[in-house]
Parts: structure tokens; sequence; C-alpha cells
């Protein structure tokens, strides 16, 4: 088969090698899917740089996120059969309940455990989960992270917002777009960040979003999300940025509110004043993807609300180093998409 492996970690989009593996074959509860599309993540270009986690296996086949048929069923394995579609889970071990340090031993893509870029992949019986039947495979390649991120953070979090509440997004990435995408289908009033007029004209195009804020242009733009809501406050926040922003977010974010840290986008490391956080009453919380139940349970949402990804290219196989270079140069709108054929 073909595959894409992690050589030379460090390199950034140059660590990626197109390369002929042996088809693998599927054991006692695994099976074998053919991948027809996988989709990148901030996560894949850290990996890449050798700034993500502990070391690699050699050629790693990278990617978590990707979407395909099975086609062939190990022994023993009943909950599915050749020709259904399936997504892989980003953490193949995490079926439910809480968040336990050992999932991350088990992620796709990462550390010894190889992930989605290659024309096969063999997966738990338990760590894949059914494509929403509107769906093409390209678009289900982008839920299994950036989604179920998105999702979890919002409606598998102990306090869901309600119609009419506030969330605020910043930027225009896979997460952002996608808690956009799904607030708004549920009766909740989005604002969004960016650093991009032309980026918040699309969005304002997609009609997910009811204000947007440069944040370039406004540098205090936790100010600005005071005005827009008459000083309360946004009632939940999804802070992708990190470092470089949570401090404006605990400002801009309602007294009782929650905020989400998702990514770290503007870094790591800054000194972060509690004092808003305890006499607010904010709900400081770190979202990391999610079960495979809560795949399921956002996979049923998305079809009932007919929800489809936002997808800004498809590279083909043979080019899947470019698509690792154009994540780097953070000109991307939306998803990602590497097309397996």
């Amino acid at each position: 088969m073909k595959a894409v492996v992690i050589r030379n970690q460090g390199k950034g989009p140059e660590a990626w090698r197109l390369v002929e593996r042996p088809d693998p074959t599927p054991g006692p509860g695994q099976v074998l899917i053919r991948v027809r599309a996988a989709s990148l993540n901030y996560r894949d270009l850290t990996i890449a740089r050798g700034v993500y986690g502990g070391p690699l296996k050699q050629d790693l086949i990278p990617l978590a996120d990707g979407a395909g048929e099975i086609v062939a069923l190990g022994a023993g394995v009943s909950r599915w059969k050749v020709g259904d579609r399936v997504c892989g889970s980003y953490f193949q071990t995490w079926h439910g309940g809480p968040m336990r340090a050992e999932y991350f031993n088990h992620q796709l893509g990462a550390l010894s455990n190889d992930g989605m870029l290659a024309q096969y992949a063999v997966l738990s019986e338990a760590g894949v989960v059914r494509i929403p039947p509107h769906l093409s495979y390209d678009e289900a390649a982008t839920l299994p992270c950036a989604a179920l991120t998105a999702w979890h953070a919002l409606f598998e979090a102990p306090v869901r917002p309600k119609p009419g509440d506030t969330v605020l997004v910043q930027g225009t990435g896979g997460v952002s777009l996608f808690a956009a995408q799904f607030a708004k289908a549920e009766g909740l009033r989005v604002i969004a960040t960016s650093s991009s007029n032309e980026k918040l004209a699309r969005l304002r195009k997609l009609g997910i979003i009811t204000d947007t804020i440069n944040y370039k242009e406004t540098p205090e733009w936790q100010q600005e999300v005071l005005r827009l809501t008459n000083g309360e406050g946004v009632d939940h926040i999804i802070e992708v940025g990190g470092g470089g922003t949570l401090s404006r977010s605990l400002q801009a974010v309602r007294f009782g509110g929650t905020v989400s840290v998702i990514g770290l986008l503007t870094g790591v490391g800054r000194e972060i004043d509690p004092l808003p956080v305890l006499f607010r009453a904010t709900r400081l919380e770190g979202i990391v993807v999610g079960s495979t139940h809560s795949f399921e349970n956002m996979n049923r949402a998305i079809e009932r609300l007919g929800i489809r990804p936002v997808i800004d290219e498809v590279f083909p196989l043979e080019r899947a180093g470019e698509a690792l270079a154009k994540m780097d140069a953070a000109s991307h709108f939306g998803k990602l998409v590497i097309r397996v054929e």
C-alpha cells in the first residue's frame, strides 16, 4: 500500500515521505479500513516539527483523522460488516466516561501508533464510528479531532449552553468553524475573532456568525466583546489561542461563564491572573478531543442538523506535504483534506 511516514522529525512539512508498505491484516477484534480521505490538525504540524509528545517510532504514519470503508473483519468482530462507512476514533481506547491519562498512549498518528495517512488502516472494532450518511469521505475525514473537540466543549461539558446564549470562537480553523456551526444550529449567538477581514467576511457569508471582531484592528478585543453583550460578557468561549489570548478571554466571559481551553496557537508559559477566575466564578476547563461515545452523539446531531464541514482544499496523497505546508502557513479557512486513492 501507499503510505506517508514521518522521517527527519523536526523538519516540519519536509518530514513527510511517501513510501510503499505491506498491506496490513486485522487481528482479533479489529477491522481493516480502506482509507479514502484523511485530514490535518495543528497537532500534526507540531508532531512533524518534533515539539509534540514523546519520541515517535520509526516511520510512523501520521494523522489521527481519516474515513473509509471496512474491507475485512478480524476474528470475533460482530458489530460491523464489510462495506460499512466509518471514521477512526482519535483515542482508540477512550470509549466513554471521563478522560484518563492512559488514553494518551493510544491516540492515532502519534508515539508508536500509526495514523490514517495510508491506503489501509487497522483499528479496534470499538474504535470506529459510523459516518453520517449525507457526508462524503472527504467531509467525514474532518470529524474525529476538530469537530469532536468543538462538540465536546459545547455539548458534552457539565454546563451546556442553551438557546439564546452567546459563544465566542477564535479564528477560522477547524475547531472554531465547527463550534460556530454547532452553536448556530442549536440556536446560539456566535461572535468570532480573526486577524483577517477577508476571513471574517467569509464567516459572515456562511451565515453562522452574528458579530465579528478583527483583533489586529481592535487589540483589546475583550472590550468589544463586552460592548456587544451590553457589558455582560459571553456565556462560553472556545479558547484556541492559549497563553496569548487566555487573559483576554477571562475578561470577556460573563460572570459564571465557561472558557474551554482547546489550543495553544499563541504559545504557553505565560502567567495568568487567577482573580478573574475566582471572583467571576468562571469555569475554566481543558478539552482534549472526546470519547467514542461522544463521537457517536455528535454524528447523530450532525445528521439531524444537516451540518456539512467547511473544507478549504483537498490534496491528493502524492501532494500530502503541500497540505502540511499550507497548515504551516496558516492561510487556510476550514479543514485541509488529503484524498487517499
